[in-house]
């Protein structure tokens, strides 16, 4: 069996650990500077005070500053992180990191620096030493998958993405159980791309909540699942546009990483419940301020990310505005408080 780390005690990064357990694995979770007060609950009653789980006795916690110590003699490192964290994970594993230990990222998102967008796994590397981070084997995790459902073992299907196939295939062996469906892909931008930019279409299917509460349901009863299909199917020609402007392959847009992930976070979470507040016509960050005020809105956090870079390679012609819409509309909404109006007219366009 394998001794593996886990950066990241957050829901995802703990939730991943499920698995690994049931398979015999020795798991070293390793909270970051913000887990604290979770991994001290999980010392003290073994239980995840937000994942509302059980954790396994073959998990053991570790602060942060035991990294170090967590991670001697590992076999493979869970980058269990959020998109902001991605650098900083880099910066703290620099150092410590064997070239030749594999890293599995559950991490994602998008970057850019106002020239280009980056897939994390290469923001990931460019932050590890670089007479190592090359050399480093990386591999990420896409698809729909709700940390509370896998942490319960329900059944939870994802891919493996990764330039190595024998490493995805080993990495595979390691995690799949009868709960955990894994199906592995070469394409890493289109995975990638996929299951990030999914946050920010499923942010815009919540948009609908707010709309309907606003208006309330109909005389017979009807509520609004029409407009919240069109918003979803735009989404999701708008990332199979992304995808093959970064030159991955559309199968990925249609399978588990895009259609599947953007589904699963289009059905609630904190995207939903975000894109509720906005519906109703709060701005963006008095909702954040008032309501939301702890919580990683993924979906905004990736219009933040990529919003300045899209709206520069739309001003350059170096992507096609018409073909972004709704993109461009949730980063107006996002980044500059605009109101939560939708393109109709711009729809299915290009």
């Amino acid at each position: 069996m394998a001794k593996v780390v886990i950066l990241g005690a957050g829901l995802m990064g703990t939730a991943i650990s499920v698995p690994l357990a049931d398979n015999g694995h020795s798991v070293h979770l390793v909270g970051t500077h913000l887990d604290g007060d979770i991994i001290e609950e999980i010392h003290e009653t073994r239980l995840h005070p937000r994942l509302r789980t059980r954790v396994a006795d073959s998990v053991t916690p570790y602060t942060c500053d035991r990294l170090a110590e967590a991670l001697q003699d590992a076999d493979l490192v869970v980058l269990g992180v959020n998109s902001r964290g991605i650098r900083w994970a880099a910066e703290k594993l620099g150092p410590l990191l064997p070239p030749e230990v594999p890293v599995l990222a559950v991490t994602k998102g998008l970057d850019g620096d106002g020239q280009r967008l980056r897939i994390l796994p290469d923001v990931f590397r460019a932050g590890l030493p670089a007479q190592s981070g090359e050399r480093v084997p990386l591999a990420a995790i896409g698809g729909p998958s709700i940390a509370g459902e896998l942490a319960a073992r329900r059944h939870t299907c994802v891919v493996f993405t990764g330039w190595d196939q024998s490493l995805l295939d080993q990495l595979a062996a390691l995690l799949r159980t009868p709960y955990y469906h894994i199906w592995t892909s070469t394409d890493v931008i289109g995975v990638e791309v996929a299951v990030a930019l999914k946050n920010v279409y499923a942010l815009a299917v919540g948009l609908v909540g707010g709309f309907l509460e606003k208006e309330g349901q109909a005389d017979n009863g009807a509520v609004m699942h029409n407009l919240a299909a069109a918003i979803f199917a735009q989404g999701l020609a708008e990332i199979a546009y992304m995808v093959d402007y970064m030159g991955g392959q559309p199968r990925s847009v249609y399978t588990l990483p895009g259609a599947g992930d953007q589904y699963v976070t289009s059905m609630g979470g904190r995207n939903g419940r975000m894109g509720r507040l906005l519906g109703l016509g709060l701005p963006y960050s008095q909702a954040k301020a008032r309501y939301m005020p702890e919580d990683t809105i993924e979906g905004a956090e990736l219009a933040m990310a990529i919003g300045p870079t899209v709206e520069a390679l739309i001003e350059r012609g170096e992507l096609d505005g018409a073909a972004l819409p709704l993109l461009r509309t949730m980063i107006r909404i996002v980044c500059r408080d605009a109101p939560a109006e939708i393109p109709w007219d711009e729809f299915f366009a290009a």
